[in-house]
């Protein structure tokens, strides 16, 4: 299939720029993963009495963990073999929840107080939602960029 005339349901053609709406798309569902998988991290870590470090690893290795397995079994879904879909999952996911993490982990870490917050603490939700949504904004123009050149989550769209 030639992916330089595929369109997708927006109406976007590949290589040749990107709505907003795709690229919205496209970093609400790496927001997903990362959430489900950085959540279910600091839940761990806390239950385990994990000091903060070891608990942010945890988060951000099962962010990366809960983004890629929704691109993955999208994929395989669509009848791709497992070998060619980890690759497409890793082509279309890793620098969108890179950055993802980056920010958000980075605003956890310089909201005062929030590092040390409990889940129980009202401080710990507000950093982490916060946190989620200022990545938000700023992964979805990197999101947009690269769909725009045939990269990021464009590589998965031909699987949709």
């Amino acid at each position: 299939m030639d992916h330089s005339t595929h369109h997708s349901d927006s109406g976007t053609a590949h290589g040749h720029g990107a709505t907003w709406t795709t690229a919205m798309r496209a970093t609400l569902h790496c927001l997903t993963g990362c959430a489900v998988g950085e959540i279910l991290g600091m839940v761990i870590g806390t239950a385990l009495m994990w000091g903060n470090a070891p608990t942010m690893v945890l988060a951000i290795a099962l962010a990366f963990v809960f983004g890629y397995s929704f691109t993955l079994f999208a994929v395989v879904r669509a009848g791709v073999s497992m070998k060619a879909a980890v690759k497409v999952a890793l082509a279309a996911d890793t620098v969108s929840i890179a950055v993802m993490e980056l920010v958000d982990n980075g605003i956890i870490a310089l909201v005062p107080g929030a590092m040390d917050a409990h889940l129980s603490d009202g401080l710990f939700w507000y950093a982490l939602l916060g946190g989620f949504a200022v990545a938000f904004v700023i992964t979805t123009p990197v999101n947009k960029w690269m769909i725009g050149r045939g990269k990021g989550h464009a590589v998965a769209h031909a699987y949709h």
